[in-house]
């Protein structure tokens, strides 16, 4: 789904920025622009990122323990 219409922003590219370190909202708008003009995805984004980052805490901690 798209999470920034202004700059084409999709759910799919946040959770891959996030994957290769993105690790705040600012490091999405470096990245990938997000947030950068009108603002309204900004919250939107940061559930976005703290989801995946949730996400993969769950996998690194599943592999740990397998």
């Amino acid at each position: 789904m798209y999470v920034c219409v202004c700059n084409k922003v999709t759910d799919g590219q946040i959770r891959e920025a996030c994957e290769q370190g993105a690790v705040s909202v600012d490091c999405l708008k470096d990245r990938l622009k997000v947030a950068t003009c009108c603002g309204r995805c900004h919250d939107c984004a940061r559930r976005v990122l703290r989801d995946a980052q949730a996400e993969q805490c769950r996998v690194e901690l599943a592999m740990a323990m397998a």
